[in-house]
């Protein structure tokens, strides 16, 4: 459409042809992400195809020093005068193989046990136990049914096993990471006398850490915590998702194993329960995602503007109520609103009443949008105050000599501005609303909790229902699965929506 066929629309026009142009927009938004996942992976394969050539390569050409640094880590360097550095090199390889011999090839050999005999359990032959050996359970000598466990001291501990694998596989690869530098460093002090010059001691290249390579040394210790506490728990969970780690499998009674992708057949259409149950929280995650995140923003931008008009006096002293509103620690606000709207508490006993707030699916589903209007409005007030602060005064007067009104001015000046600037805080509250654990588990507990719902609640949103599964029933392979589920679709919907986005697109619009 044409610039000039786009001004001549009424603004009803407008608004409908820009809702238009958002959702035809959103299978091409889905395309390019694919098209940029597949880019990347495209890039990955190129790279590690040209780590292979200059690996071969380093090889082929290099010194006898560089070819034994292949096989002693620091060899080349301590040939090419580098001792201190190769002797690093040395005392990482010697440090490597000592773990993996006292640790790490413990729990690879264990991480897929085959052929485990669990006696008196229908003499079944599981394969892909994860443990060495699985516990021995004898008939019930009264006949009554019941199995007792025996030898106990010989069963393995399964999410030990799991998550030191996960471990050891880590550290190799950071080993291989250290190798493949130490194959570099020997090639390139090669190179380095070969063109007569003599190569960077020891002591120099550890100075540098402390100069122009600073920025290396101030990640160290980051990138080593985010490895431990980030990236070991999301490897360990995306793990639990393919066994049959739940309430009937519980580490070192009684161990799991691998069960492929059972787990998530079960959640979208093998398992009638389940599938229904994780199809409509799905839904109702999704709309009250919405709703929570787009009441706060409207009312609290009007909130703002209603603040910030100059007929409006002791601006400072609404604004600090509001703040004192959200200083409040949540948490408390929506137990004293759960005493409030209890069906014998509050409310109700001063009314004289019965209203199901809490308990009845459609009150309480209402009841959790409005009681989080009253949390959250607040914050968005604060930061569009700020932002109606910072446009300036001149477009305003301009709008005004042109003739435009109150509705106009937000419409073409206020709220594009504010839109503009917002959107990246718009998508992260959004994926924040699809986490929101505590307006649904301190409110309604999820509940009202139907027998058709498998371990959930009507209100449950799939975060608190995966909190449910993982400490009241310990079905930690679902919750697992919903886990990379929510992960997935909130970092897919968030590149998608950021990227259609015009502080994506035009990033210098507004500056």
């Amino acid at each position: 459409m044409d610039y000039l066929d786009y001004v001549q629309m009424t603004r009803g026009q407008k608004i409908a042809y820009k809702i238009k142009s958002f959702f035809t927009g959103i299978p091409g938004a889905i395309v390019n992400l694919f098209k940029a996942i597949g880019l990347f992976f495209k890039s990955i394969f190129i790279f590690i195809g040209r780590g292979f050539k200059n690996y071969g390569t380093r090889f082929v050409n290099g010194d006898i020093g560089t070819k034994l640094s292949y096989v002693i880590m620091g060899a080349g360097s301590m040939m090419h005068r580098q001792i201190g550095k190769g002797l690093l090199f040395l005392a990482a390889e010697v440090a490597y193989f000592y773990f993996m011999a006292t640790f790490g090839i413990t729990y690879i050999t264990k991480i897929y046990s085959t052929n485990v005999v669990i006696d008196g359990y229908d003499n079944q032959i599981f394969n892909g136990v994860i443990g060495s050996e699985a516990p021995r359970y004898e008939v019930d000598p009264l006949g009554l049914g019941g199995k007792k466990m025996i030898n106990v001291d010989t069963v393995d501990d399964s999410n030990r096993i799991l998550l030191f694998f996960v471990l050891t596989v880590l550290v190799s690869i950071a080993f291989f990471a250290v190798y493949i530098a130490n194959t570099k460093s020997a090639y390139s002090s090669y190179e380095i006398i070969k063109s007569g010059k003599k190569p960077m001691g020891t002591i120099e290249e550890l100075k540098m850490f402390l100069d122009e390579r600073f920025h290396v040394t101030l990640l160290v210790i980051p990138v080593v915590l985010l490895l431990l506490f980030t990236v070991l728990p999301i490897l360990f969970t995306i793990c639990i998702a393919f066994t049959n780690y739940d309430i009937d499998h519980q580490p070192p009674g009684n161990l799991y194993w691998w069960v492929g992708f059972e787990n998530f057949a079960d959640v979208f259409y093998s398992n009638p329960m389940k599938s229904e149950t994780f199809g409509k929280i799905l839904v109702w995650t999704l709309v009250w995602a919405v709703f929570a995140t787009f009441t706060n923003y409207i009312f609290g931008i009007i909130l703002a503007l209603m603040i910030n008009k100059k007929e409006i006096k002791f601006k400072a002293f609404w604004r600090t109520m509001f703040v004192i509103t959200a200083a409040v620690p949540q948490f408390v606000t929506l137990l004293i609103m759960r005493l409030l709207l209890g069906e014998s508490t509050g409310l109700n006993v001063l009314w004289g009443t019965q209203f199901p707030f809490l308990t009845d699916v459609t009150w309480a589903r209402v009841t959790v949008i409005i009681v989080n209007m009253w949390v959250g409005i607040p914050y968005t007030m604060l930061i569009s105050s700020g932002l109606l602060m910072n446009i300036p005064e001149d477009l305003y007067e301009s709008a005004r000599i042109d003739g435009a009104n109150a509705v106009q001015q937000f419409t073409k000046i206020t709220f594009p501005y504010i839109f503009f600037v917002t959107t990246p805080y718009l998508i992260t509250t959004f994926v924040g609303n699809i986490n929101n654990f505590n307006v649904i588990y301190f409110l309604t507990g999820g509940g009202p909790s139907p027998a058709s719902y498998y371990k959930a609640g009507q209100t449950d949103l799939l975060v608190t229902w995966l909190y449910k599964l993982t400490v009241n029933t310990s079905d930690f392979n679902l919750a697992a699965v919903i886990g990379i589920f929510v992960f997935i679709f909130c970092a897919a919907g968030s590149l998608i929506t950021f990227n259609m986005s015009k502080s994506s697109k035009n990033e210098e619009e507004f500056s």
